[in-house]
């Protein structure tokens, strides 16, 4: 079921996707060769509980850390490993949440690792680009598949695959709630976008094709030709006007423009 948000309920998501955009931020600071995909978790944790939050990703149906960490053709739900060390080069994402007085708040970033190619450093700033994109059309009175159809205009262009396993979803109580939020158009609509209503759009782009598999640990999906995967999101509200995007911290707003 589709939950519309009270004032009061919005207040505290807004609250925590400030919260999980400090996480980010310093998270952002971390990352760099030489450090394990478990270290970087950790830390995570640690900012996360620091604000008197809790992880939302740890034990969500068994998963064993509080944040997906995926390296390169890692589309999402990468597992940290104390033995997975990340190397300069490497691309790296890490999607993570937070639950905050019982309301949670969901962000991924895709982030360099020292000095990577210019063609890995187009994929991550044109994913995130394409996020913004989306959310141009998330107004109340549109459809659902008005965002996926604004990221695919954006993405098409470059020869990127969109990845069509995996899509965005409502939050609130709980990390997934309804509707999906597809990142490519789809044949019907989707439902109407509803003032106070809060989703995640997350893009999830393949710098070769769209298809991905599950690995063998049952959790991570990667690319099928191996090619690399950027991932971003943030944990949006449907407003009257212009959504608000409750995981970017002001400058940030500023910064790409949005409120």
């Amino acid at each position: 079921m589709v939950t519309i948000k009270s004032d009061h309920e919005v207040q505290l998501m807004r609250e925590a996707g400030q919260i999980l955009a400090k996480v980010h931020m310093e998270l952002s600071k971390e990352v760099r060769p030489g450090m394990s995909t478990w270290e970087l978790d950790q830390i995570c944790e640690k900012l996360i509980r620091s604000h008197g939050c809790i992880p939302s990703f740890k034990g969500y149906e068994g998963f064993p850390a509080s944040a997906c960490i995926s390296v390169n053709d890692e589309v999402v739900h990468g597992i940290p490993d104390k033995h997975r060390y990340l190397q300069e080069g490497d691309i790296v994402s890490v999607d993570t949440g937070v639950i905050w007085k019982g309301w949670q708040s969901d962000a991924a970033r895709t982030h360099a690792v020292g000095k990577i190619s210019k063609e890995a450093q187009d994929l991550i700033d044109r994913t995130r680009e394409s996020f913004f994109a989306g959310i141009q059309a998330a107004v109340a009175g549109g459809h659902v598949n008005d965002i996926g159809r604004a990221i695919e205009d954006y993405i098409i262009p470059y020869g990127y695959g969109i990845v069509e396993d995996l899509v965005g979803h409502g939050i609130g109580r709980d990390m997934h709630e309804e509707p999906e939020v597809p990142n490519f158009t789809c044949k019907r609509k989707g439902i109407r976008l509803q003032k106070n209503m809060t989703i995640a759009v997350e893009p999830m782009i393949n710098m070769g094709t769209w298809q991905v598999r599950e690995a063998e640990n049952g959790w991570t999906y990667v690319s099928a030709d191996g090619s690399l995967s950027a991932h971003y999101e943030n944990t949006i509200l449907i407003t009257d006007g212009q959504p608000e995007v409750l995981s970017l911290l002001p400058e940030e707003k500023k910064l790409y423009h949005v409120n």
